[in-house]
């Protein structure tokens, strides 16, 4: 069973207070790696995979992302507007609900970037994803072959798929990498204000209804100044 997304929610109302001083005068997603924004490649990948529309959140320095995507047609963005209040990830998905309609859609942090290996990662998603079983599917990037990224991972994943939350003092080999697919019905009796979309994911585990893909290819953290000469790096080589 495999679902093909054709609308897609981006996540771009981030501060990205990491990121200064880029992001002083420029928000987090315009932040050029390898000639391009960060943005650009995110909704290239949602084009490539036959996603249509895609809904594009902003908060911070919101018109210039505004006017950097209005020509924009593969995807065609649509603008979910939140300069006047802050709504976190979760918030953030549920006032762009009624444009995201009623089918599974694809969830992708602006700030994201990652090298697909032989196959695109989220046209592996839409194939994975299956609602009977999942209600959310997340692209996860083995920490060891990960750029720019230190952490002690988010989760340990079992054979087929289902995902293990880390415990406090313990290190898992994944990272969510900032994509994924996601049922709308998650979102039934959601608040409307601010709150985290891991509070989402943490119920569907409980349901053992959170699965996870490892990615095939490269994935680039891209939290800090430092952290884009690397992905530029990383990036320039596997397109030379």
């Amino acid at each position: 069973m495999s679902v093909n997304p054709t609308k897609a929610m981006v996540l771009a109302a981030g501060l990205g207070l990491r990121m200064r001083p880029l992001t002083d005068h420029m928000p987090k997603p315009l932040v050029r790696v390898a000639g391009r924004p960060l943005l650009d490649h995110v909704l290239d990948k949602l084009g490539d995979a036959g996603v249509s529309e895609a809904v594009v959140n902003v908060h911070y320095l919101p018109d210039q992302i505004i006017d950097h995507v209005a020509d924009r047609t593969r995807p065609r963005v649509i603008i979910s507007d939140e300069r006047d209040q802050v709504l976190g990830t979760g918030g953030g998905v549920v006032k762009a609900l009624p444009q995201l309609g009623q089918a599974p859609f694809f969830l992708v942090n602006a700030d994201t970037m990652w090298i697909d290996g032989v196959r695109p990662n989220l046209a592996r998603l839409a194939e994975t994803f299956d609602p009977a079983r999942m209600d959310i599917l997340l692209l996860m990037a083995p920490t060891t072959s990960s750029i720019g990224y230190n952490g002690h991972g988010d989760y340990a994943m079992l054979p087929d798929g289902p995902l293990r939350k880390r415990r406090e003092h313990q290190v898992v080999p994944f990272v969510y990498a900032g994509a994924a697919i996601m049922s709308p019905s998650l979102f039934a009796g959601a608040p409307k204000s601010e709150f985290s979309l891991t509070k989402l994911f943490d119920s569907a585990n409980e349901q053992e209804r959170l699965f996870g893909l490892r990615l095939d290819g490269v994935w680039m953290h891209v939290g800090t100044p430092d952290a884009v000469e690397a992905a530029e790096e990383a990036f320039l080589e596997s397109v030379a």
